[in-house]
């Protein structure tokens, strides 16, 4: 049973009805097709209202899912022959961020993602997807191997951001994020970035410069949670609803304010309703990415790459 958010309530108590009113009909010999009939009609009206009419904070819930496909769901889906490497060789292994290589589409590729649990037990063994300089480290590691031997770098972006605790920061959390964004900046191998979840502030960021940045329909990119904004703006977390819907944190904000490239759409109900049908999405405009962005030669790539980031954050004085 898929996890009900709120404002899916009334869909799923539609749904219930319908299945309740099919029931009767195969127990009985009452024929209620017709009015089975009717409250299908009702139920796409509904789904077509709430799904296709998803406020900031609805988005924030479907990116927060516990069943919400993971990086290691996508890399099953997508690649094959992946081998996964452990360890940043100087401290230790961070399970919350995956690195390793895959075969896309028959061509070696870099795959490195966040990685949150998928039950209690999972999520304390990936500290809930929030990385630890080790992780970052492991995955820049890896970034320079993919440069040496020229292969693709796809990164999936899912974490409410780096771990904050004494211990990380002890170990240089803040430089370690700081060197990834200095690294990917200058990468000579593409570099694709795909938002799948929550893209946490710095903790996303440190996965997250590249030479196409995309996002999941229903996923969201942000410098801090809308809990966090709402505790710093009304002194009140339980305004989270409200933080999120002026911090302009959904794909469709981000990209009308051109700070990424491409929105992929979901299956409708969320990533979670249907994973090979997300993967299939997901697969199409990852295929179109790499195609184009092989084309560029080294000084090309870098220049575009440039070029992108250089626009961000610009504004006119009217």
């Amino acid at each position: 049973m898929k996890q009900v958010l709120d404002f899916e309530k009334p869909i799923v108590n539609l749904k219930e009805k319908i299945a309740e009113l099919k029931r009767f009909t195969s127990d009985s010999d009452i024929d209620l097709t017709e009015e089975i009939r009717t409250l299908e009609k009702r139920l796409a009206v509904l789904e077509e209202d709430i799904y296709g009419n998803l406020q900031p904070w609805d988005r924030v819930q479907l990116a927060r899912h516990p069943e919400r496909p993971t990086t290691l769901d996508y890399i099953e889906q997508l690649f094959t022959d992946f081998i996964e490497f452990h360890g940043d060789r100087s401290f230790g292994d961070d399970a919350a961020i995956v690195t390793g290589l895959a075969f896309y589409k028959e061509k070696p590729v870099t795959v490195i993602g966040h990685q949150r649990g998928k039950d209690t037990k999972e999520n304390i063994r990936r500290n809930f997807g929030m990385p630890h300089p080790e992780g970052y480290r492991k995955a820049l590691r890896h970034m320079k191997q993919a440069e040496k031997f020229s292969r693709p770098i796809i990164c999936f972006i899912d974490t409410k951001g780096a771990y904050p605790g004494k211990a990380a920061e002890e170990r240089g959390q803040s430089e370690a994020i700081a060197r990834n964004l200095i690294e990917m900046a200058g990468l000579t191998v593409p570099i694709i970035c795909v938002v799948i979840g929550e893209g946490g502030s710095g903790g996303a960021l440190g996965l997250g410069v590249g030479d196409e940045i995309l996002m999941l329909e229903n996923s969201t990119y942000s410098v801090i949670s809308p809990e966090g904004a709402a505790s710093i703006l009304w002194k009140d977390a339980s305004y989270a609803q409200q933080a999120a819907e002026s911090m302009q944190i959904t794909a469709y904000d981000l990209k009308k304010l051109g700070l990424i490239d491409q929105i992929i759409p979901e299956p409708k109900g969320g990533a979670h309703r249907d994973l090979n049908q997300q993967a299939s999405y997901l697969n199409e405009v990852i295929d179109h990415s790499l195609r184009t962005l092989e084309k560029y030669s080294i000084e090309e790539l870098l220049e575009k790459r440039w070029e992108k980031y250089k626009k961000m954050g610009s504004y006119q004085i009217l």
